[in-house]
């Protein structure tokens, strides 16, 4: 199903919204994003804080701030408490957010950044539209601000460098398509069912949670792009998962990288997504045969030569077959992939 030009109205939502909190040591900004959570316009239900192992204030503050608003308000969301010790890292540490969390749709949420009053209600919109049962997963865009919460100038589609050719595939529902490529949806953003938790479970260590969930939910052409900026997404140098703007400088130093380490890592994530794909009803034969081609040429990148002049020709042979457009950032990956070091 394609998105629509113009996301659904933003209605009274009849769905319960859980938030699902990942934290370590955040007791530098959590209060700031707490508050921000307390003050939706649409108020969420729910509050599923997981905390990894923190060492500082972040559970007090957060459970002093939802103490306050019943006091001051007489309601507020519902809040679990989970701690962990020792830590289960980021991905662990959100799956079992949200296996806990009892709401129909659920918001991620970091511990560093602000939301805008209407985000929950946003989002829930989409849920709540019998135009498009099929939403499984929307994700927005957001203002990437520093540490102080000034704007960079720039937002979080900017910061991803989104593509034309991107965005064309997320606007016309072939979502699966993009995410081939690589993951546009930032956690930070996202609300998803709570049914797709409980099909993506267990999330491998191999990807991160918000990346599974996205790809899942593309399989079954589920997810939605919502082009406003609701959240206020920190970039403070602390960042457990950030993402700041490439520039040219950067861009010129991935070249210099080694690709020993970077490939590996693509090969063992796309090795994960066959069989997930197998065993869920009604995913789109192609999109498994799609799966299978990604590891393929996953697995070819493991074998280029350590030469860089004998690297050409595998490469040109993949760039003959089109996965570097289908399964990598098209010409530039192959050039990276050529002058990388090993």
């Amino acid at each position: 199903m394609s998105n629509r030009a113009a996301p659904p109205p933003a209605g009274a939502s009849r769905l319960r919204v859980s938030v699902a909190l990942g934290t370590h040591n955040g007791e530098r900004f959590v209060g700031e994003q707490i508050e921000s959570i307390l003050a939706q316009t649409r108020p969420v239900d729910e509050i599923v804080l997981s905390d990894d192992a923190s060492t500082d204030r972040t559970v007090e503050i957060v459970e002093e701030a939802v103490a306050g608003r019943l006091a001051e308000h007489g309601s507020a969301p519902e809040l679990v408490v989970l701690r962990n010790d020792p830590p289960l890292r980021v991905t662990k540490n959100f799956e079992q957010a949200l296996l806990r969390t009892t709401g129909d749709v659920v918001a991620l949420c970091d511990q560093d950044d602000v939301w805008h009053p209407q985000r929950v209600q946003r989002l829930a919109a989409y849920f709540d539209d019998p135009l498009d049962p099929d939403a499984l997963l929307v994700f927005s865009n957001a203002r990437q601000v520093d540490g102080a919460g000034r704007s960079l100038g720039h937002d979080l589609f900017d910061a991803i460098a989104m593509s034309a050719t991107e965005r064309e595939l997320l606007e016309s529902g072939r979502a699966f398509d993009a995410f081939m490529r690589r993951n546009l949806a930032t956690g930070a953003t996202v609300m998803l069912r709570r049914s797709l938790v409980d099909e993506a479970a267990p999330f491998p260590d191999t990807w991160l949670h918000d990346e599974w969930l996205a790809v899942i939910a593309a399989a079954h052409d589920g997810v939605r792009m919502h082009d406003e900026q609701l959240t206020d997404y920190r970039q403070h140098g602390g960042n457990q998962v950030g993402m700041t703007k490439i520039g040219l400088a950067r861009k010129f130093r991935m070249f210099a990288q080694p690709r020993t380490e970077r490939n590996r890592r693509l090969y063992l994530r796309a090795r994960e997504l066959p069989a997930m794909l197998d065993g869920l009803a009604g995913v789109p034969q192609r999109y498994r045969a799609a799966a299978r081609e990604k590891v393929a040429f996953e697995e070819a990148r493991q074998r280029y030569p350590e030469a860089r002049l004998r690297r050409a020709i595998p490469i040109l042979r993949q760039l003959r077959l089109g996965r570097y457009g289908r399964y990598g950032t098209g010409l530039k990956d192959a050039v990276r992939n050529l002058l990388q070091p090993v």
